[in-house]
This record gives structure tokens, sequence and C-alpha cells, in this order.
């Protein structure tokens, strides 16, 4: 096992290793002193997006003066990640940037992280802005525990299957999605999870930043009437309500549940709700099955 590095405070000279840096999410002047003294002073830079990278640094004044700005993305992530651990390897700091946000966050710079780590080189993050915890921070739902899932899958059926692996979390669920599914995805949480609380943040730090919350269904409700919004939407979703265990109540749950799950996950759902031991209710999921 090859040894991890620990780096640490940054001045204007900064040590070789690969440096993931936060940038903002929408209001240019949220990034820190460090990501600017970061990006000043790499020897390579390396961005999903060179041009939003290109105008971010020029609206903080930081020049390139000849260093590279390199693309680094999905598309040719496998052919870039050896030059970059070449970089670093002879010594020289590499920043990376995404389009906006931290660095590895539903972005590509994942597995140049772990091609860096594999090699045994360093690697720092310098933190910052980020649209998972400013939509916690707004949506108005418990953050003591959550679970950020990312892009949920295009297609219908792999959507509803999707939502399913996390309807017995115990936690706070935050979800990315694009504007023009944003009411089909919002009505099939709503099938899945039950009309939680939950929150659409999009447009975050931005002159039109929009907030709304309400249950699953009445934001779905609200977003078939109206044209698909603009930017990127944050959905926070409520963790499982907790239950009346009821027998009718539980055999109802079990029967909804059986509807997008196997009898094993349906029971482990059934009984995150109520609180209740797995057990039985398997046993009843069976019965149930068998009706």
């Amino acid at each position: 096992m090859k040894a991890d590095y620990h780096m640490g405070g940054i001045s204007p000279k900064l040590s070789a290793g690969l440096y993931l840096v936060a940038t903002p999410i929408g209001t240019a002047s949220d990034i820190t002193l460090r990501a600017l003294d970061i990006l000043q002073n790499a020897d390579v830079l390396a961005a999903e997006d060179t041009r939003q990278a290109r105008k971010l640094m020029d609206i903080h004044g930081v020049a390139l003066n000849g260093r590279p700005l390199l693309p680094y993305h999905d598309h040719n992530g496998a052919a870039m990640r050896p030059k970059l651990v070449k970089a670093v390897r002879e010594g020289k700091v590499v920043a990376y940037v995404s389009d906006a946000g931290t660095p590895l966050i539903a972005d590509p710079g994942y597995q140049l992280a772990a091609g860096m780590i594999e090699e045994g080189l360093p690697i720092t993050a310098a933190p910052g802005a980020s649209a998972v915890l400013t939509a916690l921070s707004l949506a108005g739902l418990p953050t003591d525990r959550f679970l950020f899932a990312g892009f949920a899958p295009v297609k219908k059926v792999a959507r509803k299957a999707f939502f399913a692996e996390f309807t017995a979390v115990p936690a706070t669920l935050v979800f990315y999605e694009a504007p023009r599914r944003l009411a089909d995805s919002l009505k099939t949480m709503g099938e899945v999870f039950g009309d939680r609380p939950a929150a659409m943040c999009r447009e975050l730090t931005k002159k039109f930043e929009e907030v709304r919350r309400g249950s699953l269904m009445e934001l779905a409700a609200y977003y078939a009437e109206v044209p698909a919004p603009k930017g990127e939407a944050v959905v926070v979703v409520g963790a499982p309500l907790k239950l009346a265990a009821t027998p009718e109540a539980i055999d109802a749950a079990l029967i909804e549940a059986l509807k997008h799950s196997r009898v094993k996950d349906a029971a482990a759902e059934v009984a995150a709700a109520f609180d209740l031991p797995r057990k039985p209710l398997y046993q009843r999921a069976l019965e149930l099955g068998r009706v």
C-alpha cells in the first residue's frame, strides 16, 4: 500500500501535488483567498471547462502567464490523466477545477484524484462552495444526517428503481436534476418515497436564486404546470416519516413497497418507516406476496 501524504499551509511557494480547488457555484466572489493563491501559483491548470476557468481567472485578475490550461473531463480523462500524473511526479503543482463548486462531487475529477493516490503522489483540497451543502442549508430539513445520491437515470423505469434504493435510508436525501426532467422526477419521488417534505433549490447564490419548499407531490404538481426552470436543480427530500404501526398500516405499506421492490427490500423499507424489526415484516411480506 502506498503512503498517503499530508500537505500543510499554502504559501506562494507551493509543494508539488494535485490541488483540488473549489470554485463558485454562482456568485463569482464566493471563492477563497487560498483558491486564488493556488490558481495564481500553480504550474499546470486543469479544468472541466477551460472557458469557465479562464473567465473566473479573468474576473479575479489571475493571469495565465504562459502556463498550460488543460481540459479534463469525462471524454478525455483517460488520455489526460497520465500527463497530469507525470507533471506531479516531476515536481510540479497541478490545480484542478470543475465547472462550478467542489471537485469530485458528481464530477470527473474523481478518477484523477484516484490516479494520483494510486501512484503515491500528494493531493490536497482547497474547500469552498458546494451546491449540495448550500441546498441543505436552505432547505429547512434536518442536516444531522444526509445522503447525496447525485443524478438519477434519464429513463423512467431506471429512475424509479434508482429512487427505490434509498427509500429506507434514515436520512435527508439530496439529488441533482436537470430542469427539463424536474417535474417528472419529483412525481416519481413522490410515488416511491411517499409525500415527504422536500425542497427544490436552483440558481443557488445567483440573482434569480429560487428555493421552493413543500411536499413532494405539491412540488411535482407545481413544476408540472409551469415552464421548465432554468439552471440545474438540487432536490432535498426529508427522511422517512415514522408512522403509526397498526397492522392495517403495515400491510398497506408492504403491499405498496412490493410493487417496486423485492420482498427483502420491501421489508427493510417498511421496517425503517415504522421503526420495527425486519424479520417479522419479511415473513408478512412473503405472505402478502402469495395472496
